[in-house]
């Protein structure tokens, strides 16, 4: 895909972290994508699997340590949507005037970022020091719904606003 189809947007985009984005998000994603016509742009650094559509592209970064996030902070705009689980990824994004959504539906805000990657911290530290945190529990239906109905206000909110 050519980079010169997103730098002249003036519409809303929504990006996805797409290289750990649960498949049902991503089928949310495309659905919603058709039906109010919003570009949206799966960046990953492995090949994906997207439905034909004008308004889904899918971009392949190289593989490494952030590089799929790197490219998402350099291209988004003011206002586009993120969705992401990576937190320090959605720091970055509302640092710079974005939004991001976790898979699980809940919008990561300027007032709960820092707690969120406190918390990070510390877990990573726990788990640095030799104890099991276990991970997240698994993405279930009420998860799933949750994610939908953020990411319907969240365009119903956008739609409304232009």
């Amino acid at each position: 895909m050519s980079l010169d189809t997103l730098t002249n947007k003036t519409e809303l985009s929504l990006w996805v972290d797409a290289d750990a984005c649960p498949k049902v998000i991503k089928d949310i994603l495309y659905r919603a994508a058709e039906r109010v016509k919003v570009q949206l742009i799966l960046v990953a650094n492995q090949a994906l699997g997207i439905p034909r559509s004008p308004f889904i592209k899918a971009i392949r970064v190289e593989g490494g340590f952030d590089v799929a996030d790197n490219y998402i902070v350099q291209h988004i705009e003011e206002n586009d949507l993120v969705i992401t689980a990576d937190i320090p990824l959605a720091a970055a994004v509302i640092e710079k005037g974005g939004h991001a959504l976790n898979p699980r539906g809940m919008f990561y805000t300027p007032n709960n970022i820092k707690e969120r990657l406190a918390m990070r911290d510390l877990m990573d530290e726990l788990r640095g020091s030799g104890i099991q945190t276990g991970g997240p529990n698994i993405l279930n239906h009420a998860d799933r719904q949750a994610f939908a109905n953020e990411l319907d206000r969240f365009l119903t909110r956008s739609r409304d606003a232009s």
